[in-house]
């Protein structure tokens, strides 16, 4: 393992802005401080360029084994480290799904041969795997995936003495979809009865409405409190539910817990008309208030995380009539891009983009020496320059997939470096072969 030291960087971390090197040796930063005069095996000049910490995305979904026509570990996380992203949690709705032990073995195994980022996959819940779930090890595994609404697969928990179960035994943190299935299945029979084959992706956020959600939200909520479990809840998509969480107290002590996706972020139910089933998630996109309000939410803290729901679909199957086109898309390799580009139009500042995308995630999964530039830490970072353009067409996606949703964007900012565990992985445009990410672990 090679050492390298980064120059004259504009380092951000902690809420800081400071100009500085870093050494890094062993794939950990050995030292930071100005002008040091340290030998090193690679030496970056980074004046001009600013320093982050490298994100950790906690939600995506990389569709292996089983769906790899779609996307595959390999072609995923090199997507990852293309914009940024050092770290990723993947999640259980893969085919087979992920509900026994020796297939989220089966997973990491796949991760460490091939995975350029560092991984980790969430154990999946379902009606009648409560013994497997509980048999999952805090210390090497980011969590529990609950999917109280069965979008993405076979995987509705709709059991409410699994999920009682779930909630009061598990032995850390529960993520959840939440969007009520009988809401849902009640809108989507209004909306065939009056459009019957007609229906357009401008329904999606009335099918899959705030109500869905909220009620789903407020449930998952109204069970951690009675069990304090740790709780996160995943692509808060509307208003209301904001309401739910606290920004009264540290993260470090928050018992319940929330992720805003880039998608939720920055489109709005008025872009259906042009992008379609290309921006067809769920939870669906929305209004424009509640984008507002979820980007209001970030900014003051009532919701922690900002990741992407990375969960591509061929470009045949995304290009079906709305009611057969699959809900998902690929966003890893534009996240950061687009935060940055919400920074150079003024609506959140440097600090506060590296805090949702690196810190917290590794404060909310106690994710053990990784997320901040400090001492003694992994070296997991990334170079961006704030003034090179990059425009988003379909000859740059890295996705398996082959398409972005942001097709056309000219962001104002670039990944130009990103280190994983010591390793440079991704320069200029170029992805380093052979170099793979490491596990993480956790402090539990």
């Amino acid at each position: 393992m090679s050492t390298i030291l980064i120059k004259s960087a504009s380092i951000v971390n902690e809420g800081q802005i400071f100009t500085g090197d870093v050494f890094v040796k062993d794939g950990l930063i050995e030292q930071i401080g100005p002008s040091l005069d340290i030998a090193a095996d690679k030496e970056i000049n980074a004046e001009g360029l600013h320093l982050l910490p490298g994100c950790i995305d906690d939600q995506v979904h990389f569709r292996e084994p089983g769906l790899t026509h779609k996307a595959d570990i390999f072609t995923e996380s090199r997507a990852a480290i293309a914009g940024g992203v050092t770290s990723f949690m993947e999640m259980p709705n893969t085919v087979p799904n992920t509900l026994t032990q020796e297939l989220l073995k089966d997973k990491y195994n796949i991760g460490s041969r091939t995975s350029a980022a560092n991984y980790s996959f969430f154990m999946g819940a379902g009606n009648d795997n409560l013994e497997e779930v509980l048999k999952t090890d805090p210390r090497n595994v980011c969590g529990i995936k609950v999917f109280m609404g069965s979008s993405t697969g076979n995987m509705l928990v709709d059991n409410e003495k699994t999920l009682e179960g779930i909630f009061s035994q598990a032995p850390m943190l529960v993520a959840t979809h939440c969007e009520d299935e009988a809401t849902i299945r009640a809108n989507a029979e209004h909306f065939k009865a009056k459009y019957g084959d007609q229906l357009s992706p401008e329904m999606h956020p009335l099918i899959r409405n705030a109500e869905a959600c909220f009620i789903s939200s407020s449930f998952a909520v109204g069970l951690a409190k009675k069990y304090n479990t740790r709780l996160h809840i995943l692509h808060i998509s509307t208003a209301i539910e904001t309401s739910l969480f606290d920004n009264s107290i540290p993260l470090a002590q928050k018992r319940i817990t929330a992720e805003a996706c880039i998608h939720h972020l920055w489109f709005s139910d008025a872009d259906y008309a042009t992008k379609g089933n290309w921006i067809k998630w769920n939870p669906a996109v929305k209004s424009a208030a509640d984008r507002d309000e979820i980007f209001k939410a970030v900014l003051d803290d009532r919701i922690d995380i900002i990741a992407t729901d990375h969960a591509p679909h061929t470009i045949d199957e995304k290009s079906q009539p709305y009611s057969k086109a699959p809900s998902g898309g690929p966003l890893v390799q534009d996240a950061l891009p687009a935060m940055l580009e919400f920074y150079k139009q003024g609506k959140i500042s440097l600090e506060k983009v590296v805090e949702k995308m690196a810190h917290s995630p590794a404060i909310c999964f106690q994710v053990e020496k990784r997320g901040f530039i400090r001492e003694g830490y992994w070296a997991d970072l990334v170079l961006v320059d704030l003034n090179k353009p990059s425009l988003v067409s379909r000859k740059n996606v890295l996705s398996k997939c082959g398409w972005s949703p942001f097709e056309g964007q000219t962001f104002r900012a670039s990944v130009i470096s990103t280190i994983v565990s010591g390793n440079l992985v991704y320069d200029q445009g170029k992805i380093m072969d052979g170099i793979y990410g490491k596990r993480l672990t956790f402090m539990r």
